[in-house]
């Protein structure tokens, strides 16, 4: 694929403590192939990230070094480049910062990822993720636990369920609402939308602990049309 026609792939995070996972999210996308990437951080990391990463744009940030409120331009015209958004997380846990990615989240429309503690950042807001299109929760089980608590859905997640239980619980779940789910189960990963559940086995979850597959999902989702979310994902799946 020529890389001018690969897509634009737009991924925030970071804070003062560190950009780890923004690193390798980058390095992870470019590998998988998108055309071009650029970094939203908080300006707190302004000396620490490398002049190299030219890409690295910087936005308002809060005393404890997360972005800010005051960083929406920023947010919102990054989104206008992007075909996709990744919210890779080392975001902090600073309230100034969930409400600036809540507001952020509900004023972009288009197709985004969720993973790490950015999840948790906005967990306070469970239908603000679990009802809006063209979105991918990269989680993990616990993470998942917690979205089906809040969201009241009735149905109890228990880490000694049998993997077909969990099964049927996407299903219904991914039918009753329009969002993508990915999650590690024991030794099996699954994807679940609009009903569709797929399973592969899983032996490297730190794949998923650094942000790795949630990279390598927003990279096939940003050079496959928007409609083609679900097999983007699975495809991304099986050639990690």
């Amino acid at each position: 694929m020529q890389k001018n026609l690969a897509g634009n792939l737009a991924i925030i995070g970071g804070n003062k403590l560190g950009f780890a996972g923004v690193a390798a999210a980058y390095s992870a996308a470019l590998d998988a192939g998108v055309g071009q990437v650029r970094l939203l951080l908080p300006d707190s990391l302004k000396k620490t990230v490398p002049r190299t990463m030219n890409e690295a744009l910087f936005g308002a940030s809060t005393p404890s070094g997360g972005l800010s409120k005051e960083a929406r331009p920023e947010l919102l015209a990054l989104c206008s480049w992007a075909q996709h958004v990744l919210l890779i997380g080392d975001a902090g846990r600073n309230s100034e910062t969930a409400i600036a990615y809540e507001d952020f989240i509900q004023n972009y429309s288009g197709p985004l990822t969720i993973t790490r503690d950015a999840v948790d950042l906005v967990k306070n807001n469970p239908t603000l993720i679990a009802e809006r299109p063209y979105t991918t929760l990269v989680v993990s089980f616990s993470q998942l636990q917690k979205l089906f608590q809040a969201l009241y859905y009735p149905k109890v997640l228990t880490f000694s369920m049998q993997l077909a239980y969990l099964v049927e619980a996407l299903h219904k779940f991914t039918l009753t609402f329009p969002v993508q789910l990915c999650v590690l189960h024991k030794d099996t990963l699954l994807v679940a939308y609009e009903g569709q559940v797929v399973s592969q086995r899983w032996d490297a979850p730190m794949k998923i602990w650094r942000g790795d597959v949630a990279a390598k999902v927003a990279a096939y989702q940003t050079f496959s049309p928007a409609t083609q979310h679900f097999e983007a994902t699975v495809s991304s799946i099986y050639t990690q």
